[in-house]
């Protein structure tokens, strides 16, 4: 029987990033938030031929940033100061909206730091976007 209430899923591409409480200009993607515990088994001489299995380590996902090149260079300078030796860790935010554009879902991301930028793909005989790609690595992910 129907109730009236209805709870559609949001849409993938209505996001927002923010670094250090910055909304970062919008991004065609983001891929990477996912978090994972390793198993350890281990077995005792008492019990029969089960394997125990712990949780182990907890790891976090690389986050992937891409967006179209423009003439900020705010990304290419923070990858900058890992080449440069002095890298800079910052906490951010991948901000999931609903059709009203309001906050629906937020994942907060800790102690981040790029670890790979890449530049635009060329190529004469297309007309896309010149895009850029950013991979961060961090500390933690929660999601509220």
């Amino acid at each position: 029987m129907p109730t009236g209430d209805r709870e559609d899923p949001y849409s993938a591409f209505n996001f927002t990033v923010e670094i250090d409480g910055i909304p970062v200009a919008g991004f065609t993607e983001c891929t990477g938030l996912n978090t994972e515990t390793d198993a350890i088994e281990y077995r005792t001489g008492d019990l029969d031929i089960t394997v125990k299995k712990l949780p182990g380590l907890k790891k976090f996902g690389n986050i992937t940033l891409k967006r179209g090149f423009t003439d900020n260079h705010d990304l290419w300078l923070w990858r900058k100061t890992v080449l440069d030796g002095k890298t800079e860790r910052r906490d951010g935010a991948v901000v999931l909206k609903n059709e009203a554009r309001t906050e629906a879902l937020r994942w907060t991301f800790r102690e981040a730091w790029p670890r790979k930028w890449e530049g635009p793909a060329f190529n004469a005989k297309t007309n896309e976007v010149a895009i850029e790609t950013l991979e961060l690595v961090c500390e933690g992910i929660e999601m509220t």
